[in-house]
């Protein structure tokens, strides 16, 4: 390559820094639109659309969610990594979609790991909960009971591959028990049959049992986190109950397509840390059970290749499988 080819690709190389510093200093200068993965109603939906809410009075800017379910958000991420890399389409997804689903399905249409970082929104804990009448009062005795009783305990999950089916086959591969698993088209579905006592144990996000662990309906043993957590400081965690490794939780965060510049990802993380402080924004991640979590992108990238990781083993150790 001669003198002038060598200004000539400097000179683009220059321009293109230009207009990506452009277009950050001048974001959002049109409205921004979020696709959260999953139906209006749940947990990631109510989370963004707060988040979304208060982005839109920051920008003056509207900010528009739109639900894209299906295929455990597999179609909703697909819409978002195939966009144009500018900011102006993000994606709103639990775990699923950016760190398990790659191990479930034969073939997906997207590279998880190909989504730019931009924040962690929030996290619950997943907790380990019991019929009322099981015969176990804090994790070691139910550790104590599934080994006595291989294969006789059973443990209902919102159904094959999600969290809470994942959740449990890690508990039983790390204690070297056995259990049976039985899914359900959901978390309504599986909470019915064991309150109804029909299964002996649910591995789920802890504010949806609260209500009936207050009301003596069921009972919550232990939580799959390495802390106690803001909603039920009574419940032990994981190192508390003898289990140190059993990590799992329900996290919510924002990621945009592959290529999207840094300047714009820093400024999308800035002003969404920023209006995770707002007070209203807090009390309706608390009304969900969530914690604010925040971040950098890097701390977000950091969090999700640990995920990875930690899911991949779980999955390949009970071989699941979705298609």
């Amino acid at each position: 390559m001669n003198k002038r080819e060598l200004l000539a690709a400097a000179l683009i190389v220059a321009s293109g820094l230009s207009q990506a510093q452009d277009a950050a200093r001048s974001f959002p200068s049109k409205p921004v639109r979020i696709i959260v993965d999953f139906p209006p109603g749940g947990t990631v939906d109510v989370l963004t659309r707060s988040v979304g809410q208060k982005l839109s009075e920051k920008w003056k800017q509207p900010v528009v969610i739109e639900n894209r379910p299906g295929a455990g958000g597999n179609i909703g991420a697909q819409a978002v990594a195939v966009s144009s890399a500018d900011g102006y389409t993000l994606l709103a997804t639990p775990p699923g979609p950016l760190t398990i689903n790659q191990y479930l399905y034969k073939e997906m249409a997207f590279d998880p790991a190909k989504f730019e970082s931009v924040v962690l929104m929030a996290a619950v804990p997943n907790a380990i909960t019991t019929r009322a009448e099981f015969p176990a009062s804090s994790v070691q005795d139910l550790v104590a009971y599934i080994k006595a009783n291989p294969g006789r305990v059973t443990y209902g999950s919102q159904g094959n591959g999600s969290t809470s089916h994942l959740t449990g086959q890690m508990f039983e591969t790390m204690i070297k028990g056995q259990m049976t698993h039985i899914p359900f088209k959901g978390e309504g579905p599986a909470l019915t049959e064991l309150l109804g006592g029909r299964v002996d144990l649910f591995f789920g996000n802890v504010s949806a049992v609260l209500k009936y662990r207050d009301g003596a309906k069921l009972k919550v043993l232990g939580l799959a986190s390495d802390q106690r957590g803001f909603m039920a400081p009574d419940v032990p965690s994981a190192k508390e109950s003898g289990v140190p490794e059993f990590m799992a939780s329900a996290w919510f965060a924002i990621a945009a397509p592959h290529g999207t510049p840094s300047g714009i990802v820093a400024k999308l993380n800035q002003a969404i840390n920023e209006v995770m402080q707002n007070a209203e924004v807090k009390k309706q991640f608390a009304t969900q059970g969530a914690e604010v979590v925040g971040g950098s992108p890097a701390d977000m990238e950091r969090f999700m290749n640990t995920e990875r990781v930690r899911w991949k083993k779980v999955i390949e150790s009970a071989n699941v499988k979705l298609d």
